[in-house]
């Protein structure tokens, strides 16, 4: 650990000691440097240093020993130095004052993957052997919003019998938050099965996650165990669970509140021997007053709640996060591309209402497009300036418009996005569902093709 503050070096010495790391400090840059990094898993670095500029030692560092971790600590927490430090090659970026747990768990995970060296391809965590090492770091980002949440899981993964309800806007993570919720409880050693509620119709869905009886209805040629039953002594993860139609709802909560249930057409109990992980992005508050959502069921629910931060509520997270999608494609044995100081300030500003899906999906396409292994300002395809109400501004073309193309491909996105789910594409659109239906009958005509000129 490199810090010239005496005081601060003393108790963080004394802090980490105690957690179990064997601590050498120094006050400064030079005496650092000379310490062998063959003997260091990792190094906790002050950025401001008596003597050497801390971005100094990090290259020195990066030159000597690459895949040694180094953790920069700076009491200025600027886009700046978030910015330089992840170019730069940093393993993480912590601000003062230092919030102790998230250091320690940090240093846990740089630990592991500086013993694990061949799992390590290039500077940075491998996905792989972090999520060994803890598996919230799944989540990436080094803001206070995710360590709370990083901590928060742990805490909850503990309770392997109570519900938890992860909550947040589309794309924050909620499906990584549940992965990680199963991976730190007893029940890890056991299934996790994931099921997303809007993907199959009431009925079907019903059947799926209770089983049927043979001859409980036409197409039931046998007994069939349901999802609930298979994933029994493991975690069921119940996505979109806001969108849950209300037949289905009573019958979730009876699973709650008694563990017990019947197959479709069955009159014996089972017991569910399951631990429920729900996720949503609906406001269940206002989904209840409206009479969309039982209210007893939203009670049972919240007991505990995990609440995911839209993207743009952490812009420091978007450096950590670019390099960890960077670090995916290298895993094919591509090259990481560098990506210029202007891009990630362009990302970092950006508003991302897809969050940290929309911002996996610009670098993606980066990747591809980017030239000479750089990936610049002009590579960010994807990303359109927001206004003040979310919505990018619209001007009338001179020569005027076709609208009802554009309207056939708005409905066409809305529907790709939301994998076919008429319910939650009319939520993007601004309109009913009836709206919806109504339209994509209308849009399937012939005379409004696309291209048509009528």
């Amino acid at each position: 650990m490199v810090e010239d503050d005496d005081e601060a070096r003393a108790a963080l010495r004394i802090w980490l000691e105690r957690e179990g790391f064997a601590v050498c400090t120094s006050p400064c840059g030079r005496q650092a440097l000379a310490v062998p990094a063959s003997g260091l898993d990792a190094v906790v670095l002050d950025f401001g240093l008596p003597d050497v500029d801390g971005f100094d030692v990090l290259r020195r560092l990066r030159a000597t020993a690459p895949r040694l971790p180094v953790i920069m600590l700076t009491g200025q927490g600027s886009v700046e130095h978030a910015v330089e430090a992840m170019k730069r090659g940093a393993f993480h970026y912590v601000t003062k004052p230092v919030a102790l747990d998230e250091l320690a768990r940090v240093l846990r995970e740089a630990v592991a993957i500086r013993r694990r060296p061949q799992q390590v391809r290039r500077a940075g965590p491998s996905p792989s052997a972090a999520l060994e090492a803890d598996p919230t770091t799944a989540l990436v980002g080094p803001s206070e919003a995710m360590a709370r949440v990083r901590g928060l899981i742990h805490k909850l993964g503990r309770a392997s019998e109570a519900t938890v309800l992860v909550t947040g806007e589309s794309g924050t993570g909620k499906d990584l938050a549940a992965r990680a919720l199963h991976a730190v409880s007893a029940r890890a050693g056991r299934r996790l099965t994931n099921v997303t509620c809007t993907a199959l119709p009431t009925t079907l869905l019903e059947s799926e996650l209770f089983g049927h009886e043979r001859g409980a209805f036409t197409d039931a040629k046998a007994r069939h165990r349901g999802l609930l039953e298979q994933a029994a002594g493991g975690t069921i993860f119940l996505d979109e669970i806001g969108d849950m139609d209300p037949s289905l709802q009573a019958k979730l909560l009876r699973v709650l509140e008694d563990k017990r249930y019947r197959r479709v057409g069955g009159t014996e109990d089972l017991w569910a021997d399951v631990r429920v992980v729900a996720a949503t992005h609906v406001d269940l508050p206002a989904a209840v007053r409206e009479g969309r959502f039982r209210e007893d069921l939203y009670y049972r629910l919240a007991v505990l709640v995990l609440p995911m931060p839209a993207l743009r509520e952490r812009p420091q997270d978007v450096p950590a996060l670019v390099r960890s999608f960077l670090e995916r494609h290298a895993a094919d044995g591509d090259e990481i591309p560098r990506v210029t100081d202007d891009a990630l300030r362009t990302m970092m500003a950006h508003d991302w209402p897809g969050n940290v899906r929309e911002l996996r999906n610009v670098i993606e396409r980066a990747v591809v497009l980017c030239e000479d292994g750089i990936i610049d300002v002009d590579d960010l395809e994807l990303l359109r300036p927001p206004t003040s109400h979310g919505v990018a501004e619209l001007s009338l073309p001179t020569g005027g418009i076709d609208i009802r193309r554009l309207e056939r491909e708005l409905l066409l996105q809305a529907l790709e996005r939301t994998r076919g789910n008429v319910t939650r594409a009319a939520r993007l659109l601004g309109m009913s569902r009836d709206q919806v239906r109504y339209r994509i009958q209308k849009l399937s005509q012939p005379d409004v093709a696309v291209g048509s000129s009528s």
